[in-house]
């Protein structure tokens, strides 16, 4: 094999490879650097805003560390077949024409629908697959190398968001169980406990599982840590198997360590403490995953079967080569691919990039830009309180700004030296504190929410999840009616329409209840002859509420509709007693008043 080697290694530095073989290697560089950079940058989207995910972060790098790993023992170059090289080249040709071409529908998509995770593990599968086909065709040792390489390249899927239609019922399905565990613990320990669906019944409260023990949803962050560990202790594939199982129950053990913990605060003291151990138990938990999947991983790696009396041993990554291999490796890297196919596939991601983005450029040629306008809270009113959205809700709607508050404004039945309800608090499925009067009936409450979503990260039609008529069904109310939408002055020729949706809820030994739900979807820019008096109100907003259907996607995508900044602000006042449409639009008449002010040197 020295001997056949040798030859081998003179002719690699013969003046025609060495001619050539800076320009394949930079445009194969070029050519990977440009297909993970827009793959990562679109996957950094959901690593933003879902902690859940936030661990993608480290991902690439962890890719890249195993892959020069992977380099330190690559195995040695194979003696090229004229007729199997042309065979693997047809065979690259037929699999990567296909997935380059796959790349401009899905990157189209993705600029309207960037949230959309199916298309994430469409746009990654075809970023690996045209890794792995360089790796195979390109690099000296074929089949050698793809083998070799091919876990570091695959590695990025763990940093890919799951379907939502396989994510739900496995997290929902994990939570119940800890629940249940946990409320059965907890009474073996003396504190009562009741399961009510996620949430756990202490005498001081309810504590949700889904913020006692959101830990649960590290679930895909002890996959990573397993996957990463049994590689770079190299185990079998049985071994790793084992691994990542033992870091998945640890994980789960862990939070069911914090949810027990955290009940027994509840029941123990009070529900408020809760939140000042929450984060405490959250950072023991991943500690806990950590160094228990790392001494797993130690513990099996010690097991490996040692390698049989005359067979030489691989040597570890890092560990320098042997004689035989350093004979073995080529001076410099050859390349198999033409530098001309390489060049091509770079101007196809060039063009794609162009070609979308000019897509979405031409269809906004005629846009105006809206009025820019901020919420001044009215502070001083009467109950007046800033309300905390639940991070669940965060994760959800993907805001970049979001506030939300509470007070209580005299209801037109109400004299002057009434006294105002003073009870709010009562917690909705939908995770806000929605004020509820009990002791007046002639009190109105009111609640004010103001979303703000920057340009690009988004769905044009995220914000539209946020409605009355989504949201309020959900707390138990029901809708009567659908007062259309009417435009309420700000100031001057500035005005905000505002659809009006009247509903009821009726509980058990109490009046029933009236709630008037006003809702205004504002884009930064948008089409149409109001556009610029009415702050750019969008189409969607007096139309039906999305249902992110593919056909709705699909037609963000054929109009040309990218996101470009959002703004919602929706009211709603709540009464123990009937009031008509024409007193709740004057209250939003006056509320829209005083608290909208317009932004100062935006608007010039």
């Amino acid at each position: 094999m020295q001997n056949l080697a040798t030859p081998q290694k003179t002719a690699d530095t013969s003046p025609a490879v060495a001619g050539h073989f800076p320009v394949q290697l930079a445009l194969s560089f070029l050519f990977l650097a440009a297909l993970w950079f827009v793959l990562c940058r679109e996957l950094s989207g959901e690593w933003l805003v879902n902690e859940q995910y936030s661990f993608g972060w480290f991902v690439p790098f962890f890719a890249l560390y195993l892959f020069w790993l992977r380099w330190q023992d690559r195995p040695p170059p194979e003696i090229p077949n004229s007729k199997s090289q042309a065979r693997n080249n047809w065979i690259a040709a037929l699999i990567a024409i296909p997935a380059l071409l796959l790349l401009l529908p899905v990157r189209l998509f993705e600029i309207a629908n960037p949230e959309w995770r199916l298309l994430a593990w469409v746009h990654t599968a075809a970023v690996v697959i045209l890794t792995l086909l360089l790796i195979w065709c390109g690099g000296p040792a074929g089949a050698g190398w793809l083998r070799h390489f091919a876990f570091p390249v695959v590695f990025i899927f763990i940093a890919v968001p799951w379907p939502t239609l396989v994510e739900t019922p496995v997290i929902q399905g994990l939570m119940r169980i800890v629940a249940n565990v946990a409320a059965e613990t907890a009474m073996l320990l003396g504190i009562p406990a009741q399961v009510e669906g996620n949430l756990i019944r202490v005498g001081t409260g309810l504590v949700g599982v889904n913020e006692a023990c959101s830990g649960i949803r590290s679930l895909q962050t002890s996959l990573m840590i397993g996957l990463l560990f049994g590689e770079l202790k190299r185990l079998s594939v049985l071994r790793r198997v084992v691994l990542i199982a033992g870091a998945v129950v640890i994980a789960l053990f862990a939070n069911f360590l914090r949810a027990v913990f955290l009940v027994a605060v509840a029941g123990t003291e009070n529900v408020s403490e809760v939140t000042r151990w929450h984060d405490v138990a959250g950072y023991t938990i991943l500690a806990l995953v950590f160094f228990g999947t790392i001494g797993l991983a130690y513990l099996l790696g010690r097991k490996k079967a040692t390698v049989a009396p005359g067979v030489p041993a691989k040597p570890k990554p890092g560990e320098g080569w042997s004689p035989v291999m350093n004979e073995s490796q080529p001076a410099r890297l050859s390349l198999r691919v033409p530098a001309s196919y390489l060049a091509v596939a770079l101007c196809w991601l060039v063009f794609v990039e162009i070609g979308t983005a000019a897509w979405y450029r031409v269809h906004e040629r005629n846009l105006v830009s809206g009025i820019r306008w901020r919420v001044q809270w009215p502070e001083q009113s009467p109950n007046f309180r800033k309300l905390k959205i639940d991070p669940e809700i965060r994760g959800v709607l993907r805001f970049d700004e979001g506030e939300t508050a509470a007070w209580t404004i005299p209801s037109p039945s109400t004299s002057e030296n009434a006294p105002l309800a003073k009870d709010f608090g009562a917690r909705e499925p939908d995770g806000f504190q929605t004020p509820v009067n009990r002791s007046r009936e002639n009190t109105i409450s009111c609640l004010l929410y103001v979303f703000r979503w920057k340009p690009g990260r988004n769905s044009a039609l995220l914000a539209n999840l946020h409605r009355p008529d989504v949201c309020l069904p959900a707390s138990g109310w029901t809708q009567v009616a659908d007062d259309g939408v009417r435009n309420y002055p700000v100031t001057g020729q500035f005005v905000l329409p505002f659809r009006h949706f009247e509903f009821q809820r009726a509980f058990e030994g109490l009046a029933p209840q009236t709630a008037h739900a006003f809702y205004c979807l504002s884009e930064d820019r948008a089409s149409g002859p109001t556009a610029e008096s009415q702050g750019a109100n969008s189409p969607g907003m007096s139309g039906t509420r999305s249902k992110w259907t593919r056909a709705e996607r699909l037609r963000e995508v054929l109009e040309g509709r990218r996101h470009l900044g959002q703004q919602v602000i929706e009211a709603v006042f709540i009464s123990s007693e009937p009031f008509s449409a024409a007193d709740a639009e004057s209250h939003l008449r006056e509320l829209i008043r005083d608290a909208v002010v317009l932004r100062e040197g935006e608007n010039r």
